[in-house]
């Protein structure tokens, strides 16, 4: 692989080691760049990130141009055709590195990255400051004094940092947050009404949402409705009482939300499978008595 050199760059290779099949850096570097410094159109066989130290510059790619400044940066995916450009005026000053790895793109779909949208944006100043800071100890490590596998170790720091401290990770979080408030929320009024018959509407109105984001999120994070919550918390409920209690089918029927006797018989048999009735006779638990 060639390396394009001048007066203002300074780059390095790493060792390939085809081993790192998770990760492998190929190579990486600083550059100051001249006013209206171009590459491309060019293509890439791996993965290119560029972080802005100081300065601007311009992406284009995917019939766009993307506007890059300092604290900012831009990726170029396999295959990829792009082009970028100093800017005239305030030209870029950057650190890139090359690399590839079949955990690679997992990393990069968490911090934000694609095809589609190729620009890093840091959750806030001091996120930004990190990730420079992580990338920078890369670039100026010594490679007489370092193994590959160091070199790998560096990389690996990178990418969590670039997961960690960008906009669109502290955007999932919050938004992780608050989904699972609101799920908290829907099954504390599941526990305290659910001998009542209450709807997911209304549950979705006590938690002010859409019943259709409310069954989302459910979906999202129990991998149940929240019916087949509702549903499976109720028999659970008589369950335990069909085990622990002598009270009637039909009173159990109506403690866990269930007027009608037949209607909880069928909802119980589609959850274990077996009627009420057939279910104590087998898993009755006897009280001592004295």
């Amino acid at each position: 692989m060639t390396i394009e050199t001048n007066p203002n760059m300074r780059c390095f290779r790493t060792f390939q080691d085809e081993h790192f099949t998770d990760l492998n850096l190929y190579q990486y570097g600083w550059e100051q760049c001249t006013p209206l410094k171009s590459f491309g159109p060019h293509t890439r066989n791996c993965f290119l990130f560029h972080f802005v130290l100081s300065g601007r510059g311009t992406l284009l790619a995917n019939d766009r141009e993307y506007p890059v400044q300092a604290g900012q940066g831009f990726l170029i995916f396999p295959g990829q055709i792009t082009t970028y450009v100093a800017d005239q005026t305030n030209p870029w000053e950057y650190v890139w590195m090359e690399f590839d790895g079949l955990r690679v793109r997992k990393s990069l779909l968490l911090a934000g990255l694609s095809k589609n949208e190729p620009i890093w944006y840091a959750a806030n100043q001091e996120a930004s400051e990190q990730l420079k800071t992580e990338i920078l100890r890369m670039a100026h490590c010594d490679l007489d004094n370092i193994s590959p596998t160091q070199g790998i170790g560096y990389c690996w720091f990178f990418l969590e940092q670039l997961v960690r401290s960008s906009r669109q990770q502290r955007e999932d979080r919050s938004s992780s947050r608050l989904r699972d408030f609101y799920i908290r929320e829907a099954i504390s009024f599941i526990e305290q009404n659910y001998q009542q018959a209450i709807s997911v509407e209304e549950i979705a109105a006590f938690c002010r949402l859409h019943r259709s984001y409310l069954g989302k999120i459910f979906k999202e994070s129990l991998g149940k409705s929240p019916q087949q919550f509702l549903l499976h918390y109720r028999m659970a409920k008589a369950e335990q009482l069909l085990r622990e209690t002598e009270y009637p089918i039909h009173e159990i029927s109506i403690t866990v939300g269930y007027p009608n006797p037949l209607h909880f018989s069928r909802s119980f048999k589609s959850v274990y499978g077996i009627a009420p009735r057939e279910y104590r006779q087998m898993n009755f638990i006897q009280a001592d008595r004295p």
